[in-house]
């Protein structure tokens, strides 16, 4: 993968395939510390000590489609790669928490990509999953719950067009939003 938005898809999608019903991913830089970290929590089915040992392996998978699993492998390796690290806990019936720190300007970190299309697509594509999202630059913080504009549509889905627009836009503004007011703040 060439983005971390990519590996927080590909998190957030083990998170939904472990039956999760709440998500929540955060993402923050803290430029004081020079560190970008990337935290995924649910509250999914979890996973025992045995395949939590293993789960770094990338012959080590749940699917049946096929025989490796390099979604969390490779998270792993790009954060170790950047000087940052790699930590995930799972309770079996309680849910699993990956949290993955990099280096914020080194050089090999992978760039961010489009967080606000990652969301997005998570939103719509799994519309019965109450997602929180928190993006974090310094003192500055985007937050978005699913809940409340779930409530407010009253079953009108995300994909309906006025609402897919809304949501962009609402999640769009939002990240721009504290990047702007951070970049203004830089000497």
């Amino acid at each position: 993968m060439k983005e971390l938005s990519l590996h927080i898809l590909d998190i957030a999608e083990n998170s939904v395939s472990a039956n999760a019903k709440t998500v929540s991913i955060e993402v923050e830089e803290d430029s004081q510390n020079n560190l970008l970290t990337i935290i995924i929590t649910d509250d999914g089915k979890g996973m025992d000590a045995e395949m939590l040992a293993r789960v770094t392996d990338p012959f080590t998978t749940t699917r049946t489609t096929r025989k490796v699993g390099l979604g969390i492998p490779f998270f792993k390796e790009a954060a170790e790669a950047c000087n940052g690290h790699f930590a995930i806990a799972s309770t079996p019936g309680r849910g699993t928490r990956v949290e993955a720190s990099f280096q914020r300007d080194h050089i090999d970190r992978m760039p961010m990509g489009s967080i606000q299309t990652t969301f997005l697509d998570l939103l719509v594509g799994f519309p019965d999953i109450h997602w929180k999202f928190k993006y974090r630059i310094d003192e500055e913080e985007f937050d978005f719950d699913s809940e409340p504009v779930r409530k407010t549509l009253d079953g009108i889905p995300y994909s309906d067009p006025t609402v897919l627009k809304y949501l962009k836009d609402e999640i769009d503004f939002g990240i721009q939003k504290i990047q702007s007011v951070h970049k203004q703040e830089m000497p």
